[in-house]
C-alpha cells in the first residue's frame, strides 16, 4: 500500500516561525552541531547558471541527517533581476524522504525557509563575531532578506538602538522603515535612500542583502571593530575582504567555487585558503575563537548549506505532522 506524503505550504511554515526568531537561530545552531559531530552527509551543490552577468541560476542542494534517517533536497531558483519585474528573486521547493524505504514523507515550500535560514545563519554568526554591545546596524539593500536579517540580529543583539537602511529605490527603504519601526520602538530607523556610505559608516554590524552584482560596499566606509555580513553574490569591492582581520565562512569549501566576492578573488588568485580564518562550525565547536577584541573587523560570508535547509524541513515536517497541519496526498 502506498504511503501518503504531507504537502506543506508557505503559509503553513510562516505560521510556525512568525515572530519566533530565536527558534530559527536555534535550528541553525542545531544543524551545525550535527555537522560538527559527523552526523551529516553533504554532497556538492549543483548550480546551473543560465546568465553569467545576471547570475540567473537554479541550484540542486541535497543533504542527509544520518541519525534522523532523513534525506532532503532543495530545488531553488535564484534570478537576481526579478524584483525589477515585481517577482521574487528566490523561489524554492524541498522534498524530504525517510531512509528506511525511501518514501517521500513531505514536499514543502522552500522559499520562506530559504529566507529565514539565511537570516538566522547571519544572526548566529553575529552572536560569535559581532561586539556584544553593538548598537548600530547598517543595511545596503532593503528587501525581505534585509528585514529578516534585522529581526534575527535584533534578537541576538538587543542592544541595537539605531538602524540605517539604503537601497537603489527610495520606496524600498521607506517600506523597510514603515514596516519595522512600529515593532521596534527602541530603535531609531534612518532612511538613507541611495546613500550607501551614510548607511554603513557608523555601523557596528553591516549587512549587504541585494540582488545586484557590483561592488557597492567600499572598504574606506568600514569602521574598525565592525562585523560585515555578506548575503548576496558580489556586493563589495575586493578591498573589503583585504581589510578584514578575520574572514569567516559558513563553509569555505562550499563558498570557494561560487560567484560571491571572495569566491571571485579566490578564482583570480587574489585570495588563498590560508586567508580564510575559519568556518563558522569551528567557532561554534570552540576549535577556533570568534571575536577576540573590539577592534577586529570581521568579514562573514555564507553561501547557504543544504543540511541547514534539511534541518529546517525536518522540524517543519515533524511539527506539521504532529499538529495536523498541511495536506496529505
Amino acid at each position: 500500500m502506498d504511503k501518503e506524503t504531507l504537502l506543506i505550504s508557505e503559509e503553513n511554515i510562516k505560521g510556525i516561525f512568525e515572530n519566533k526568531y530565536q527558534l530559527a537561530v536555534d535550528i541553525v545552531k542545531n544543524a551545525f552541531v550535527k555537522f560538527i559531530n559527523g552526523d551529516v552527509k553533504l554532497p556538492d551543490k549543483i548550480s546551473q547558471i543560465f546568465n553569467e552577468k545576471l547570475q540567473n541560476r537554479i541550484n540542486c542542494m541535497p543533504a542527509t541527517l544520518v541519525s534522523d534517517k532523513l534525506c532532503g533536497v532543495k530545488w531553488v531558483s535564484v534570478f537576481p533581476n526579478n524584483p525589477s519585474k515585481g517577482l521574487r528573486n528566490v523561489e524554492g521547493t524541498i522534498i524530504l524522504s525517510e531512509l528506511e524505504n525511501g518514501h517521500n514523507v513531505s514536499i514543502m515550500d522552500g522559499t520562506y525557509i530559504t529566507s529565514i535560514r539565511t537570516a538566522a545563519v547571519g544572526a548566529l554568526a553575529a552572536s560569535y563575531l559581532s561586539k556584544v554591545d553593538s548598537e548600530v546596524i547598517g543595511f545596503i539593500g532593503a528587501g525581505s532578506e534585509a528585514k529578516k536579517h534585522f529581526e534575527m540580529i535584533k534578537t541576538i543583539r538587543p542592544t541595537i538602538k539605531k538602524c540605517y537602511v539604503s537601497s537603489r529605490r527610495d520606496s524600498s527603504t521607506q517600506r523597510f522603515v514603515d514596516e519595522l519601526s512600529p515593532k521596534y520602538g527602541d530603535v531609531e530607523f534612518v532612511n538613507c535612500e541611495d546613500d550607501y556610505k551614510m548607511a554603513v559608516s557608523e555601523a557596528d554590524i553591516i549587512v549587504t542583502a541585494t540582488s545586484t552584482q557590483q561592488d557597492l560596499l567600499k572598504a574606506s566606509w568600514v569602521k574598525k571593530g565592525s562585523l560585515y555580513i555578506h548575503v548576496g553574490g558580489w556586493e563589495d569591492e575586493y578591498a573589503v575582504a583585504n581589510k578584514a582581520d578575520k574572514i569567516v565562512c559558513d563553509n569555505w569549501e562550499s563558498v570557494k567555487h561560487r560567484s560571491q566576492t571572495i569566491s571571485r578573488m579566490y578564482l583570480a588568485g587574489l585570495l588563498t585558503d590560508e586567508d580564510i580564518y575559519s568556518d563558522l562550525g569551528d567557532i561554534i565547536s570552540g576549535e577556533k575563537a570568534g571575536r577576540e577584541n573590539d577592534n577586529e573587523f570581521i568579514y562573514f560570508n555564507s553561501v547557504g548549506l543544504a543540511f541547514i535547509d534539511v534541518e529546517f524541513a525536518r522540524y517543519v515536517y515533524e511539527y506539521c505532522f504532529k499538529n495536523g497541519i498541511g495536506t496529505m496526498f
